[in-house]
């Protein structure tokens, strides 16, 4: 089992210097908004991520009026003990080091101990565009294929080249065809590969989030999800040739999996248009669990699930039936905060369930 043991945090967000133990598979986080429970959360997927669950650059994860932060874990695997370490120095030099071995690429640190969150803003994955969603899959993918994650940052660095190529030629009134040529086939390549991987991948993924949605609602509510590809009609080397032209007006790439979607829909309409608050919350629990799920088949364990305020989500009766299957039936590490001590112990205590409460 996936077990962490205790943190420190020096200058990471509101906590100057603070060490946290845990001792409970069930942990309890209880305490005023503002006090710092999401950013304890969020320095357990801090260690698991190398980064912050919230876009945002990582000097802003230093405390007000600091420069820098350091972050260190200790944690059981599979009985195997680690500790993680990530620091942000005042130059903004980062470093990550697992069990005093630091990394040349952060990007191999994903998916050794994976961690799934839910936050009071994920909402924005039914809500919001089509990068959301994006963002959700490659997350949960990368956790599961070091290759994909690879091909995903190659995918990222090709595509800005060719957007400030476009940009370029059009400010100089001259493109270098030869490099955009080249451009264009490395980034096919690694298109293809990665429309590939989601296209397989959620095959398998989506009837488990439809079957999660049943579960926590009580019915199906003709919900329906797509992958949605460009790359379905056309190879995306003929997806890019089609589109130069166009691609070279507009100064950006137009074309690519860097386009794809997650089509969700109610009975045959858009759902995040007709769906109702409860079926939006269901929904954004179907695909976390989903995450939980596939996540522990491929890894033979459970990961790390951070729960942040989800009592103000679900009425009592579905918040028992999560609490139930995630903290009871799963046996995994659980960080769960709430405001209301009360309402939290009051949760906790009704699956019967040894847990620590923290205070802050």
């Amino acid at each position: 089992m996936l077990f962490f043991q205790n943190i420190s945090l020096t200058q990471f967000r509101n906590y100057a210097f603070k060490q946290f133990a845990f001792t409970g598979r069930i942990v309890g986080i209880c305490g005023a908004n503002g006090s710092g429970k999401t950013n304890l959360l969020d320095a357990v997927y801090y260690a698991s991520f190398t980064r912050s669950y919230f876009t945002r650059p990582d000097a802003q994860n230093a405390t007000h009026g600091t420069q820098g932060l350091r972050i260190e874990a200790n944690l059981q695997n599979h009985g195997e003990k680690h500790n993680i370490i990530g620091i942000l120095r005042e130059n903004n030099r980062k470093e990550f080091l697992l069990d005093g071995a630091p990394y040349a690429r952060f990007s191999e640190h994903i998916g050794k101990f994976p961690c799934v969150m839910v936050a009071p803003d994920d909402v924005a994955l039914i809500t919001e565009g089509s990068a959301e969603r994006r963002k959700f899959i490659d997350t949960l993918l990368s956790q599961l294929n070091p290759e994909y994650l690879k091909q995903l940052i190659d995918y990222s660095k090709i595509l800005q080249q060719r957007n400030s190529l476009l940009k370029a030629a059009a400010e100089r009134n001259y493109t270098d065809e030869t490099l955009l040529d080249t451009l264009d086939e490395q980034l096919a390549e690694r298109g293809q590969y990665i429309h590939h991987q989601r296209q397989r991948f959620l095959a398998e993924f989506i009837p488990v989030v439809l079957q999660q949605y049943y579960t926590i609602a009580g019915k199906d509510d003709e919900i329906t999800m797509q992958y949605e590809s460009q790359l379905q009609q056309a190879t995306m080397q003929a997806l890019l040739a089609q589109n130069r032209q166009r691609d070279a007006y507009l100064q950006r790439t137009g074309v690519g999996t860097h386009k794809d979607d997650l089509a969700i829909t109610m009975q045959g309409d858009a759902f995040k248009v007709l769906a109702s608050q409860g079926q939006r919350k269901s929904l954004l629990f179907a695909l976390k669990l989903a995450e939980f799920i596939t996540l522990k088949q491929q890894k033979g364990f459970a990961p790390v699930l951070l729960l942040d305020d989800v009592f103000e989500k679900l009425d009592a009766q579905r918040m028992h039936n999560l609490l139930q299957r995630v903290c009871v039936e799963e046996q995994g590490q659980v960080f769960i905060t709430d405001t209301h001590k009360e309402r939290l112990q009051s949760a906790l205590e009704a699956l019967g369930q040894q847990y620590e409460m923290i205070e802050l």
